[in-house]
């Protein structure tokens, strides 16, 4: 349980979604989750002005932060309110990082693992929100697994 911020400029511009008043936000929100391949988790999204609280259950921790970035990486979303709890087995949470311009995946991994070729460890803890490792942004939240 924890607000997240994230780069409000940043991420997939979803038409409409922080317009005041707008009914059909947290459907928007839900409807993202799935496309991006998390599929259709027990959770349920408010919105206020540029900050998103999201509710409910997952299995497990990965899945958690997997929506959290979801939710967090849209343009236009400043914070993420985490009131979600996880019924698997308690794991340790994953660091974030912020790419800033000019990062890759590489740059990344060598600075947190000390080794430029662990980038693909990265990858693979933000599928399916990554679809090609060079597919990254400025701005852009990652979960960095340890």
């Amino acid at each position: 349980m924890s607000l997240l911020s994230f780069v409000k400029e940043a991420g997939e511009k979803l038409i409409d979604l922080l317009t005041p008043g707008n009914a059909n936000a947290s459907e928007q929100l839900k409807e993202h989750v799935a496309k991006v391949g998390l599929g259709n988790p027990n959770v349920q999204t408010t919105v206020d002005g540029d900050k998103v609280t999201v509710t409910g259950e997952v299995a497990t921790q990965e899945e958690k932060e997997k929506i959290l970035l979801a939710l967090g990486n849209i343009a236009g979303v400043a914070s993420v309110d985490d009131q979600i709890t996880v019924s698997g087995p308690a794991v340790a949470a994953a660091r974030f990082v912020v790419v800033k311009k000019g990062d890759t995946l590489s740059a990344i991994s060598l600075t947190v693992y000390g080794n430029a070729n662990q980038y693909n460890k990265i990858f693979e803890a933000n599928k399916p929100l990554l679809s090609h490792p060079d597919k990254i942004y400025p701005g852009q939240t990652l979960r960095i697994p340890e």
